[in-house]
């Protein structure tokens, strides 16, 4: 017996369990005696779940009472697969190995015989009780629209309930997999409590397929609380885009897979305003929006304030950093930094870099007089956090592969629950 498992009750055994003689030969005039017979098994058997519903965070186990011997035992779960399971050395005793899901529906073989060359076999079902708590999760980026991003964009998890015990965490990430063409190296990075994000150790390779699943439906994760619906995301890379803004030359370069495309005059913040130095991926596009100094802390009516309609806007930060069109400061461009923050240049071309960016290109700002930009909480600086302490933030403690199942020739699949582990709310 081999990866099996089982559960049933007293009452369905008893009814569905039959012994019958070994096969031997016999004259016409053969006894009634080796002909086979039924046998009341209830007091012979019983399993661990007292009626259909059984305890997820228990074993599910049958046992006899010592005159039957079982055969084969097999609990097949929702997902069609066998739970595995271990039959005790004297066949009178099997209990899963594997934790079963929570909400689930099994079903339950039994084979068995009584000593005397009699065998049968039972057939049953069993639910499990629901969770008490479910860990869902929110993927990203969304792919409803194209599903075309730039290579810097990383991946994010964003979970229904926080998570913190170390062990329900390294559940988590076995249940998050990423799948990419080709393959690279990447990890996991717990940003807090709820949320994770992924990135390559190198960005995205351009025209890249890439794919994030969570997979841990009804499957422990701590002490009551359990994974929730299955859920996956896909998209594609385009191009690799790096547009390098100076702001100690106020100029912009524009690559494409490592060539320069063009060179564009702008202006940066000026002092007190400072843009940002760092690695930033391009979060969002707007064609037109109004944007005012109060937004930033700046008081209506003080020498600093604006409110202006604003054209041809690439989002870097959520704090409102954009690259876009400033047509009243095209006497600076390429000369001085007269912004609050965000990098300016002329209308034209504005709209030239606004239709040849995407959201998850890369802006990366250099010779700024101002702060680095934040690793997480103003849009995604994952690209400014040196690997290897990238990777070590991860809960398995080691980076990724994201070789399909069938080319890294091993299996996905979410290991073994977590022992005595902390509910991680």
């Amino acid at each position: 017996m081999k990866g099996s498992r089982i559960v049933s009750t007293r009452t369905t055994l008893a009814a569905l369990l039959v012994i019958t003689p070994a096969a031997a030969c016999s004259t016409s005039g053969s006894s009634a005696k080796n002909k086979p017979h039924q046998i009341d098994v209830a007091p012979l058997i019983h399993t661990s779940a007292g009626g259909e519903k059984a305890d997820p965070a228990k074993a599910f186990s049958v046992t006899t009472d010592g005159t039957a011997k079982l055969g084969e035992v097999t609990v097949t779960g929702p997902d069609g697969k066998p739970v595995a399971g271990q039959l005790a050395a004297d066949q009178q005793h099997w209990q899963t190995t594997d934790p079963l899901r929570a909400g689930a529906g099994y079903t339950v073989k039994v084979t068995a015989e009584d000593g005397r060359g009699g065998h049968g076999e039972a057939d049953s079902k069993f639910t499990t009780d629901a969770a008490q708590h479910v860990v869902n999760a929110e993927l990203g980026p969304d792919s409803s629209g194209s599903g075309v991003y730039g290579v810097g964009q990383p991946l994010t998890v964003k979970l229904s309930e926080k998570v913190t015990d170390p062990v329900a965490r390294q559940q988590i990430e076995r249940g998050l997999t990423v799948t990419s063409q080709p393959a690279v190296t990447g990890a996991w990075y717990w940003v807090d409590d709820q949320n994770l994000h992924f990135r390559p150790e190198d960005y995205w390779p351009s025209d890249a397929t890439v794919k994030l699943a969570y997979d841990l439906p009804g499957i422990r994760i701590a002490d009551g609380v359990y994974g929730g619906d299955k859920q996956s995301v896909g998209l594609k890379t385009g191009d690799r885009v790096e547009a390098v803004i100076d702001a100690g030359s106020d100029e912009l370069t524009y690559k494409r897979n490592g060539e320069v495309v063009r060179t564009i005059p702008v202006t940066t913040g000026k002092p007190g305003f400072d843009t940002r130095n760092g690695v930033k991926v391009v979060l969002g596009q707007e064609s037109s929006v109004r944007m005012s100094g109060e937004t930033i802390g700046i008081p209506d009516g003080s020498s600093e304030s604006y409110d202006l309609d604003v054209k041809w806007a690439t989002r870097v930060t959520w704090s409102g950093e954009y690259v876009h069109a400033a047509p009243w400061s095209t006497w600076a461009q390429g000369r001085e930094n007269v912004s609050h923050g965000c990098t300016g240049m002329s209308t034209d071309d504005a709209k030239w870099f606004f239709d040849n960016t995407r959201v998850g290109d890369l802006v990366q700002v250099v010779n700024s007089l101002g702060h680095e930009m934040e690793p997480f909480g103003n849009g995604f600086g994952d690209w400014n956090i040196d690997w290897n302490e990238y990777a070590k933030h991860s809960a398995l403690g080691k980076p990724v592969n994201t070789a399909a199942p069938d080319e890294a020739g091993v299996s996905l699949n979410p290991g073994p629950g977590p022992g005595a582990a902390a509910a991680g709310r």
